[in-house]
């Protein structure tokens, strides 16, 4: 480490500014429980400023008005909320979500590596040191053989993984079962815990990566002087970039890893068989020896060996929780930038609309002169064969597409099961309407006869065969010989009797007949006459309506 890199860092990182602020300890107790333990990523500013209200009552209000002394922190949560938001110190990212008229915030990664830094000077009372060893020794396995090209040498570090296996399996049918005793069990239950909070503080940090790539590309946007084309180029490949880089290649691994459901229920049945350990359970984080101090009470301890339990168990969830956020930010940020690029675009459209007001100004001034010198003789122009090019390319022609043909295969005909009912297919009712005309005609050709008949009349001579079905085809019935006349002033019923869906039995095993009753407008069937046009009512009947559409669906009652 140089000692100019040390001084810039001391001059530019935020991380460094909290950690020498007067204000610190209130800036990590605050942000550091309410955004990296409660894993908060997004807070409006109304209930970011109540919090804040209530722990500087609970740090420094009560204990001042109680010894009547200034407080510690004497101004206001929303004063120090815009504090730390300014640049000059970027503990905090502001900025208005879609719709809303509300600021929200988050804290930066600059938070995150402070916290985790204060937390790494507490003592703690078990070190261990053997899994970190075993981690570097099997990334360097993953490296070695990953890298590998050589088939042989491939082949070979797999016989020796299989005769390492198989050398285990042996063992343990011999019934000689090597398991890892309590300090194995805590040395990596205390990495494990470890690298799981690491890996949730990380995201932010992620997260701002890509703010930082995507205001690179806008800031190449807003100074680019070249072609349209090399521009969008640009752009793509940017985008391109941002997705495809070492980063995010490993934050797409990561994500589409936390999606798989197996996976997830995998890790919360491995997290809790591992609680359960004897060795874990009674664990809690111990002093170091020689600190000092009191010690710490035991049932604080087991209170914080039981919070960090909990949050292992939802770990997962805070981290589909964060990767969430970090790829809605993604999505976001794109969407910006095509909105970006459209503004763009619309500012050179407007330049283009004012040389065509200009171009079509000075149309109008040619005009005038136009017409000026018409009256005076000729009219300048010139003739065109047309006021626009007509282009017809070769390549806007839809290329041809082949229907595709599915072809039947009966080589394999299986016969299915008779598991349903097939009657309803074959008790279908069919309903001439020429039957029907001709009775009609008839009862209105006979000698002596009024000329018209009702429908109930009509029924009551020949009754119905086929029940609603044939009542409805009667209503229908279009003639030349004879009109259909319907008075909704009137009504009339007409019965017929039908077999009940599901009843007694008679003796002799038909089902008991049920009669229906019908009740619909006066249906009237008149002999057209010579007087009567096409399709009109007869000139006989003065007190019928013939413009009433007939009821499509007479109300039909048991």
């Amino acid at each position: 480490m140089q000692h100019d890199d040390v001084d810039s860092l001391r001059r530019s990182s935020a991380a460094w500014r909290l950690l020498r602020a007067d204000t610190a300890p209130l800036v990590l107790s605050f942000l550091g429980t309410l955004f990296v333990e409660d894993n908060v990523r997004a807070i409006p500013e109304s209930e970011l400023v109540a919090r804040l209200d209530d722990h500087l009552w609970a740090v420094d209000g009560r204990a001042a008005r109680a010894s009547g002394t200034e407080p510690r922190y004497p101004r206001a949560p929303q004063a120090y909320v815009d504090h730390w938001t300014h640049p000059d110190q970027s503990w905090l990212r502001a900025w208005y979500p879609p719709g809303s008229a509300e600021p929200h915030y988050d804290a930066t990664p600059a938070v995150e590596q402070a916290v985790r830094w204060v937390a790494s000077l507490r003592g703690r009372g078990f070190v261990g040191t053997e899994s970190r060893l075993n981690t570097v020794f099997e990334l360097l396995r993953q490296l070695a053989v990953g890298t590998q090209t050589d088939p042989a040498e491939r082949l070979r570090e797999l016989e020796e993984r299989r005769a390492a296996i198989d050398d285990e399996i042996a063992q343990v049918r011999a019934g000689r079962v090597a398991v890892l005793d309590a300090a194995a069990q805590r040395d990596r239950y205390q990495q494990l815990t470890q690298t799981a909070a690491d890996l949730l503080s990380d995201f932010r940090e992620v997260e701002a990566n890509f703010r930082s790539l995507d205001r690179e590309l806008r800031e190449r946007i807003t100074g680019w002087d070249g072609a349209k084309g090399e521009l969008l180029e640009e752009v793509v490949r940017s985008r391109t970039a941002i997705a495809e880089s070492d980063q995010g290649r490993s934050f797409h691994a990561f994500y589409d890893f936390l999606l798989d459901r197996r996976r997830q229920e995998e890790f919360a049945a491995l997290v809790e068989r591992v609680q359960s350990l004897d060795a874990i359970a009674p664990d809690v984080v111990r002093p170091a020896p020689g600190t000092p101090g009191p010690a710490v009470d035991a049932a604080a301890q087991a209170a914080a060996r039981e919070q960090e339990h909990r949050r292992l168990r939802r770990v997962h969830y805070d981290w589909l929780d964060a990767g969430e956020r970090t790829q809605a930010t993604v999505r976001t940020l794109s969407e910006q930038l095509r909105r970006f690029l459209d503004d763009q675009v619309w500012l050179e459209n407007r330049r283009v609309m004012d040389i065509l007001r200009g171009v079509e100004a000075k149309a109008l001034a040619a005009r005038d002169v136009a017409r000026a010198a018409g009256r005076a003789g000729a009219p300048p122009g010139m003739p065109v064969d047309a006021v626009a090019p007509e282009v017809v390319l070769p390549t806007e022609r839809p290329l041809f597409t082949p229907r595709p043909t599915a072809r039947l295969d009966s080589d394999h005909v299986e016969v299915g099961d008779d598991d349903f009912e097939v009657d309803a297919l074959y008790d279908q009712v069919h309903v001439d309407p020429e039957r029907l005309a001709r009775t009609v005609r008839a009862t209105l050709s006979r000698p002596g006869g009024p000329g018209e008949v009702a429908l109930a009349d009509l029924l009551a001579d020949a009754p119905l065969e086929h029940g609603l079905a044939e009542l409805v085809t009667y209503l229908s019935l279009e003639d030349p010989r004879f009109v259909v006349v319907h008075d909704d002033e009137r009504s009339d019923e007409v019965r017929w009797e039908g077999e009940a869906p599901a009843g007694p039995v008679a003796e002799d095993g038909a089902p008991d007949p049920v009669v229906r009753v019908a009740r619909l407008p006066r249906v009237t069937y008149a002999r057209r006459t010579s007087g009567s046009p096409p399709g009109g009512p007869p000139a006989a009947r003065p007190d019928a309506r013939p413009d009433a559409a007939p009821d499509p669906s007479p109300e039909e009652t048991p």
